[in-house]
């Protein structure tokens, strides 16, 4: 593919994906979740950072950039999930830029002509610049190729936009890394913090333990009061800050999925299709016209399709018919036309040549042949690849490089794998005329041409009519107070969908929740949704549980969620009564594993900054109790996550002195300046008034 004609095609997708790439730097994950607020916007403002408006007009485009991102990775298949990152992407870099903006403002941070001239055709190209002009096999720029396109946008409008974009994204990039720079460098570490840290990974304890565990009190013999919950919650305020606003759901999901009397009527069907299919004159056109899923009408080779027919069809020689064989939700009609064995990859060079700059095809196939014939006689592919062909691969002598079936259009594919090494082609495809000369042919495996029909079992309409009526007829009865219990008594399960964020583009059990999500976000608590749902396999029925607002959450919002945790720290209470008495009068940890009918754990090189304790759990503060211990000496009880603990600390085996203190340092800076960067960029979003009214819109 040429330089411009890359440009054109790729360019158009870097803006949202560079920004957001770059940004990544800055840990924007809190962004999404922080500063924001639903109601009390414009209708067509999509959000506001400091009473700047990001309008719905110029943030869709960006919206589909990204979303072609990811259908251009992803092959076109794009799902629920992954549309509402390409949103989150999109939000990313509009609010991190401005953001960005105004603090590159603060400092005074620009970008010189003299540097920007240097990363767009200068000694230190921007990573972009090397992304869209770089060889892929040696990593250099190919300068010549970048000032190629740069005269070309003179006389090229198209070609133009897409270098000012450009452009501008290099300029930007630069600005962030300059930023960064900064960050990094104000961060430090003393000689005592490396110290330190080197002792929290090598000082080794041993030490003894006696535990117990709060499953040892059934929860029915617990009996926890209000002042209980509220000494919890006083004690774990700052764990209830809820950053965005959330909202949770129950609903009831109708099961649109094949009936019996539906797949005895596809498979009646597809029986017929199999009788059809082994007498018909035209295979290919047959199975085109009647298959849900297209298979290319040519050779393919093992590995490309469904595992269970994979494993067998390319045992069957020609002329074969297979099926109907039911795997994976449909039925399969096979019908193996040939097979063969064929190189498993290529390796290529060409002439391309433009029809409509050569007067018409009939000129460019003369030409075509022409050129063909200089080759056989001895004529150098690198020579005429320079001359004639528009393609970039010209500049490396028409070389395409190597490639597996599946790489190419099918007619360039075709011709490279039938022919030989050493032969030489023209072929027409939907880019123009090459002349193809084959270089080299590696390895040899089966390939199997196939007329692949797939017929997948859905449900009838028969079927999605009485689902949605039955949806219907409970959207009609039920209400907000009695949605768990009309569900119970008609014998539907309820399911939840627990603090829902705005933009989430998931939620269990709901394949599309987005248009559901968008109108709870609407609604208030205890609203049934008003509208039946479509999901893939289901219709859906929801109304709204539970509103959180954003900030702190009182005690009221979140009792349920901590009755685990409040339940434990009664139980702790308990234990830790019945592990003092025993800790009376007591010299020594075996002596209060005793009292207790239990014997004392030994724990052997237990490391601070790995604080497990082997064959029960994570103990933060059990281990940050032995290292804060004299040895010999018992302690008082510990509340730890599983249980209640007495500890006593045999000895302390302390490492060598530290070796290298310089490079501790700097593993520790590495990491140090990793989160100063997302600590910063934090500092910025919490100084930041940002509205986020997305959920209005998407």
């Amino acid at each position: 593919m040429g330089v411009m004609t890359f440009m054109r095609t790729k360019m158009g997708y870097f803006l949202v994906g560079g920004i957001a790439v770059v940004l990544a730097l800055f840990v924007l994950e809190p962004l999404l979740t922080q500063g924001t607020a639903i109601m009390g916007s414009s209708r067509n403002t999509v959000g506001s950072v400091d009473g700047e408006d990001i309008e719905y007009t110029e943030f869709n485009p960006k919206v589909e950039q990204s979303l072609a991102q990811f259908k251009q990775q992803y092959g076109g298949n794009v799902n629920a999930q992954m549309q509402a990152m390409a949103m989150d992407n999109a939000w990313q870099a509009e609010v991190g830029a401005i953001l960005l903006n105004k603090e590159y403002n603060r400092l005074g941070l620009t970008v010189s002509g003299e540097e920007l001239f240097d990363l767009l055709q200068g000694k230190n190209p921007s990573p972009l610049i090397a992304q869209y002009f770089g060889n892929q096999q040696t990593g250099q720029v190919d300068r010549a190729a970048v000032l190629t396109s740069l005269k070309a946008q003179a006389k090229d409008p198209k070609l133009k936009q897409q270098w000012d974009l450009l452009q501008a994204e290099i300029e930007k990039q630069a600005l962030q890394q300059k930023y960064a720079n900064l960050i990094r460098n104000s961060v430090y570490v003393t000689s005592i913090e490396a110290n330190d840290e080197y002792l929290n990974r090598n000082k080794l304890a041993n030490f003894k333990y006696v535990n117990l565990d709060y499953s040892s009190i059934l929860d029915k013999d617990v009996k926890i009061t209000d002042a209980d919950y509220q000494e919890y919650f006083d004690a774990n305020k700052m764990r209830f800050v809820n950053p965005t606003e959330t909202r949770s759901l129950e609903y009831v999901s109708f099961s649109i999925k094949p009936t019996a009397a539906d797949t005895l009527a596809v498979k009646t069907q597809v029986e017929k299709l199999a009788a059809d299919f082994k007498t018909t004159p035209n295979d290919s056109l047959f199975a085109a016209n009647n298959s849900d899923v297209k298979v290319p009408y040519t050779y393919i080779s093992k590995g490309k399709l469904a595992p269970a027919v994979d494993s067998v069809i390319f045992n069957y020689p020609a002329g074969s018919f297979y099926g109907p064989v039911f795997s994976g939700n449909s039925y399969k009609l096979i019908k193996v036309i040939a097979s063969r064995f064929s190189p498993d990859s290529v390796k290529a060079s060409h002439v391309l040549l433009d029809p409509s700059k050569l007067g018409g095809e009939a000129n460019a196939m003369k030409l075509a042949d022409s050129l063909k014939k200089v080759l056989q006689n001895g004529g150098s592919m690198a020579v005429l690849a320079k001359a004639y062909s528009i393609d970039g691969s010209k500049d490396s002598g028409g070389d395409v490089g190597t490639f597996a079936r599946g790489a190419m259009v099918p007619e360039f594919e075709n011709a490279a794998f039938d022919g030989s090494t050493g032969d030489i082609k023209v072929v027409k495809s939907q880019f123009g005329i090459h002349i193809l000369k084959i270089e080299k042919q590696i390895g040899s495996s089966k390939v199997a041409k196939l007329a692949y029909i797939e017929k997948n079992l859905l449900p009838s309409s028969k079927t999605r009519d009485a689902a949605y009526k039955k949806a219907s007829a409970f959207l009609n009865e039920v209400k907000g107070d009695n949605f768990s219990s009309l569900a119970q008594k008609n014998g539907y399960t309820v399911g939840v969908a627990d603090k829902v964020t705005p933009t989430q583009g998931f939620a269990p059990g709901l394949d599309n929740p987005r248009p559901l999500i968008k109108d709870a976000y609407a609604a208030e608590k205890g609203d049934v949704l008003s509208t039946v749902y479509t999901m893939d396999n289901a219709f859906v029925v929801a109304h709204v549980t539970e509103v959180q607002p954003k900030g702190q959450l009182a005690l009221a919002d979140v009792k349920k969620q901590i009755q685990p945790m409040v339940m434990n720290a009664v139980k702790a209470k308990m234990l830790t009564e019945k592990l003092n008495k025993a800790l009376a009068g007591a010299n020594s940890i075996d002596a209060v594993a005793s009292k207790l009918g239990k014997t004392a754990t030994p724990v052997q090189n237990m490391v601070f900054g790995n604080p497990i304790i082997p064959g029960l759990a994570q103990e933060n503060k059990v281990v940050g109790t032995v290292f804060g211990s004299q040895v010999g000496k018992l302690s008082k009880p510990i509340e730890g996550d599983k249980g209640v603990y007495a500890i006593v600390v045999d000895g302390f085996t302390n490492p060598a002195p530290i070796g290298n203190t310089f490079k501790q340092k700097e593993t520790m800076i590495l990491g140090v300046t990793q989160r100063s960067l997302g600590a910063a960029f934090q500092a910025l979003q919490d100084k930041s008034d940002i509205k986020d009214n997305r959920v209005k819109f998407y």
